[in-house]
């Protein structure tokens, strides 16, 4: 599968940032995943609604924990703001996920 000219300018954009390995990747993760949500148009045109949109359906139809949505959130506004040098109209209206992370289960083993 051929790598995306736009997506690899994003990454090229954070290596040369000093992002982190891992930030990049789910940076990039979460961009790509926008995109086809939106039947592959290219981000410039796509605003605030369309991120509203995409930030709901990963709630309500993947019920992503709110820490997942929160990445994706940040992946978004980094690709508008910073990479596209954008303005970004508030964020208010899209379904925020409510779904808690699973803790690990609590030890059964009393101290003795």
């Amino acid at each position: 599968m051929a790598k995306s000219p736009f997506l690899e300018s994003i990454r090229t954009f954070m290596i040369v940032r000093n992002y982190s390995r891992r930030t990049i990747d789910t940076y990039l993760y979460w961009i790509k995943y926008f995109i086809l949500f939106h039947h592959k148009q290219h981000p410039d045109k796509l605003g605030a609604t369309e991120i509203e949109a995409f930030l709901s359906y990963l709630a309500v139809q993947r019920k992503v924990s709110v820490s997942t949505q929160s990445i994706a959130l940040n992946a978004l506004v980094f690709l508008k703001t910073k990479f596209l040098q954008q303005a970004l109209e508030p964020l208010h209206h899209f379904q925020k996920s409510h779904r808690q992370r699973k803790l690990p289960a609590q030890s059964r083993c009393q101290p003795a």
